[in-house]
């Protein structure tokens, strides 16, 4: 996936209300951005920070920025745009370019299932079974090379653990797929003491028969792309 416009440098002032952000771009100009995720963003929002903003001439739009990346030493990145990952993927997923997914044709995004819920992804195709699977953007590093989720409490998503359960205890495919969108992580676990309630969640979930797959990503000032499996160790 690539971003839409060309990024621009810029270096933060502050996070604040969630999702709006104050920056100072390279010739000095103090801007005013949208900061499209909903969680705590820790480690990620610090004052002074280097981070790249999308900038957009529509006019519909009251900011004329977007926050899609902080730059860490090393030239890796940390995407933090929670709606890239559903893009990134679903490109990969109609190119065929997602490990673990040989087969499935038929790629249909944001489908009802379960009680009032919807699926990230329904994957279909001949002589495989239908697949639900589950999306979640991966930013917190609290380690070296280590990525965790969630990075806060998030009762919503100890919910789609529970409906992916009911979907494999159904014989349906079930799968909660973590992208790591950090290029300095190679393991993955989830943050049981920051949300011990998703972390019993997702245990019930594994019993039940879902399974978890770990990606990594590629990305640069240019987009965001689909990598290779992590470690995962929960």
């Amino acid at each position: 996936m690539r971003f839409q416009t060309e990024l621009v440098p810029a270096t933060l002032i502050r996070r604040y209300k969630r999702f709006l952000a104050d920056c100072t771009l390279e010739d000095g100009r103090e801007v005013v951005a949208h900061c499209a995720n909903p969680g705590s963003m820790m480690g990620l929002a610090e004052p002074g920070m280097r981070i790249w903003l999308e900038p957009n001439d529509d006019p519909k739009k009251k900011l004329k920025f977007g926050w899609r990346l902080v730059e860490h030493e090393g030239g890796h990145f940390t995407g933090v745009d929670t709606s890239v990952p559903n893009k990134a993927l679903r490109a990969a997923f109609e190119a065929g370019e997602v490990p673990g997914f040989d087969g499935y044709s038929t790629v249909r995004p944001e489908q009802k299932y379960g009680e009032g819920s919807r699926i990230d992804f329904l994957l279909q195709g001949d002589g495989v079974p239908d697949a639900y699977v589950e999306v979640k953007s991966v930013t917190l590093a609290r380690q070296p090379g280590l990525a965790e989720f969630p990075d806060s409490v998030t009762a919503r998503g100890a919910k789609h653990l529970a409906e992916l359960g009911r979907m494999a205890e159904a014989g349906h495919r079930a799968v909660m797929l973590y992208l790591v969108q950090r290029t300095d992580c190679d393991r993955f676990t989830l943050a049981g003491d920051i949300d011990p309630v998703y972390a019993a969640a997702y245990a019930a979930a594994v019993g039940a028969g879902v399974e978890t797959i770990c990606l990594g990503t590629h990305i640069s000032p240019e987009g965001v792309l689909v990598g290779a499996p992590i470690a995962v160790a929960v």
